[in-house]
């Protein structure tokens, strides 16, 4: 799936990653996107409403991360994407078979007219999920 730069989604989040791949797999499936372009180091996810791209950390810096199993969470970043999806559960069943954690059933919260839960990425990159 390619477009002119006029069909792009007006929202658009580059995430850094060691595993390129395993973590474009999880919002892949948590999202419902489609891969617009792929190489060795980088893949863009496009939906409606959002494109993400996923760049391959730089050896020298990845050498020096380790990703865990689970992952450590990393929650010392002043970002949170939020992401609206049409099914919670939906998301749960995704983001488990992705390598990814939701925060238990019951954790849920309504803000604003719509119930959110946080979770992480396999890379334990902290993310949101929003069902209105």
């Amino acid at each position: 799936m390619t477009g002119s730069p006029d069909r792009s989604p007006r929202t658009a989040l580059v995430l850094y990653a060691k595993h390129v791949h395993r973590v474009a797999q999880f919002y892949r499936r948590a999202l419902d996107l489609e891969t617009a372009e792929e190489d060795d180091g980088f893949m863009v996810l496009r939906g409606q409403a959002v494109e993400l791209t996923m760049v391959r950390i730089p050896q020298h810096i990845a050498a020096d991360i380790e990703i865990t199993t689970p992952p450590h969470v990393r929650e010392d970043t002043p970002f949170k994407p939020s992401f609206l999806v049409p099914d919670l559960q939906a998301v749960r069943e995704a983001v488990a078979a992705t390598g990814g954690q939701l925060r238990p059933p019951g954790d849920e919260w309504l803000f604003r007219g719509a119930l959110r839960v946080d979770g992480w990425d396999p890379e334990g990159n902290v993310v949101q999920f929003r069902q209105d």
